[in-house]
């Protein structure tokens, strides 16, 4: 962990269900998380990057029952064979992974619950309500719709389009009502809490209509953490899962370590699990007198065909699926640019297709081929001492400097669609920039050498700041081009540049040696 002396910047993925593998809608919230961790990283920032999975509750429970194993094996099988091999096949940069059965968060979890029974924030009672068990919460009778079809003449959640079931139960309850003015103000004095806009604007609708206490144990089934006080009862799931993100940096067990990176500086979720994290967290933290995260992030659900990417509906795809094909850079940059981030977004085949001819193999790719090719033709792959800059040079070193500044500004809104777009403009300027003064042209005249050697240092020059820029996005590819430049032995590593001073022109060193590698992304056979 990092040291307690400064505070790290924590951001955190949502904990993810194992009652199924892996689809891409869960990919795509743990590439952007990871590309933000790289990119604070890249700010030369201590940073905190933590996913893992939640595996206690009834509906993974009912999944391992129906696949005819113990529930702590099926959880066992899952994160072994699914979850934690998608994070190497996505290339994520995660500082911890950890998972709700595990005797450091059980342990922290049944301390919090104590803390706050003998606060008094805890009481006992019986509820009884409509329960959606794919979401494992009680649904509020405006959360629900009337069934067609199969289903007609039942109830369903809004959410999953299966049936409600009535349940009724002897619980603990939290007094969750007594914060909903807390909560309010607290949304007020902190308009960044939730975002987009749009996801705070359905909170802030929701807490006005005020807070029931919330059931915070079950009794029907018995997986998952035991109650303290009471070993009839097991924690609600989603109380045991959310405080993942504390007891995964120290809360209970090491004070400083806890003290260094809490709390969190983003936490991203589907908007699916909004409220659990802008409603329930933050009033259980207040509860516990502990400080609230900076920021929740909602970002909308990954459309397949028009519909939520679903297992049961065949609109689950697999992260290999599309990584087999493209390379796992190409599929972070796809889902990274071509969503908006906080709407919703749609996947498809064709569109993946072609964006990695039009912007990866033709634009980036090219550009690194023609100039490396060129250095390696006209100057045997040394990179030449540049002459006099003119205009045109300034200009592409302008449009380096502000990619850079928009980039960073964009990452910091948590907009990596916008990042990206920025950076774009340094590459589409430098393939302009490489048609317009024609090296291979330039080159045929051995008077005007010097000219030609600015021509491939700036094209050059562009490659380094882009291979910098693009390297929290796809770093496999930023790596092979950051090694093609000989940038390592005068610059150090790529991951030691900053961000911030990347479009800051003249780094790269005369006398580098320039090698053309593979090509970056392979065009497809037409």
């Amino acid at each position: 962990m990092p040291e307690p002396s400064a505070k790290a910047f924590y951001v955190t993925t949502p904990i993810y269900y194992v009652n199924d593998a892996p689809h891409i809608g869960h990919a795509y919230t743990t590439v952007v998380t990871d590309f933000v961790a790289r990119w604070h990283r890249q700010r030369q920032e201590s940073v905190w990057f933590l996913t893992g999975t939640d595996e206690h509750g009834e509906k993974v429970l009912r999944t391992a029952e129906a696949n005819g194993v113990d529930a702590r094996v099926w959880a066992d099988r899952l994160v072994e064979t699914a979850w934690k091999p998608v994070l190497e096949t996505i290339d994520a940069s995660n500082d911890d992974f950890i998972r709700t059965t595990e005797p450091r968060h059980v342990e922290r979890v049944k301390e919090f619950i104590q803390g706050l029974h003998d606060a008094g924030e805890i009481f006992e009672g019986t509820y009884e309500g409509a329960y959606c068990v794919a979401c494992e919460e009680y649904k509020q009778p405006g959360d629900l719709i009337d069934g067609t079809g199969e289903y007609a003449g039942q109830k369903l959640c809004a959410i999953h389009g299966r049936p409600v079931e009535m349940l009724a139960e002897k619980n603990y309850f939290f007094r969750m009502s007594a914060y909903t003015e807390r909560l309010l103000a607290f949304y007020e004095e902190n308009p960044g809490f939730i975002e987009p806009e749009s996801a705070r604007n359905e909170v802030v609708s929701f807490v006005k209509q005020g807070l029931q206490d919330l059931s915070i144990s079950r009794s029907t089934f018995d997986w998952g953490v035991g109650v303290p006080w009471d070993s009839s009862h097991v924690i609600y799931v989603w109380v045991d899962a959310l405080l993942n993100y504390a007891t995964a940096v120290g809360y209970g067990a090491d004070d400083d370590a806890f003290r260094g990176i809490w709390p969190p500086d983003v936490q991203f979720v589907g908007k699916d699990i909004l409220r659990f994290h802008a409603v329930i967290w933050p009033a259980m933290l207040m509860a516990a007198g502990l400080p609230l995260p900076k920021q929740v992030f909602a970002h909308g659900w990954l459309l397949v065909g028009g519909e939520k990417m679903s297992k049961s509906k065949l609109t689950g795809i697999a992260p290999s699926d599309i990584i087999d094909t493209f390379g796992s850079d190409a599929f972070r940059y796809y889902f990274l640019r071509a969503i908006a981030f906080g709407n919703d977004g749609s996947f498809s085949w064709e569109d993946i297709a072609a964006r990695y001819q039009a912007e990866l193999a033709n634009g980036l790719g090219n550009l690194a081929s023609r100039v490396t090719a060129m250095v390696g033709k006209y100057f045997d792959g040394v990179l030449p001492e540049p002459g006099p800059d003119t205009d045109a040079e300034r200009r592409l070193s302008e449009v380096a400097e502000r990619a850079a500044a928009e980039a960073d500004a964009a990452v910091g809104r948590v907009a990596p669609h916008e990042a990206l777009a920025a950076v774009w403009t340094l590459v589409e300027a430098a393939n302009g920039y490489i048609t317009e003064q024609q090296p291979w042209a330039v080159a045929k005249d051995e008077s005007r050498r010097d000219r030609l050697a600015s021509i491939l240092y700036s094209s050059a020059e562009a490659l380094r700041a882009l291979a910098v820029l693009l390297n929290a996005a796809m770093p496999k590819s930023s790596a092979a081009l950051w090694a093609s430049l000989g940038a390592e032995k005068d610059l150090g590593a790529l991951d030691e540049q900053p961000v911030a001073d990347a479009g800051r022109w003249g780094q790269l060193v005369p006398g580098a040696t320039v090698t053309k590698g593979a090509a970056l992304f392979p065009r497809f056979p037409e």
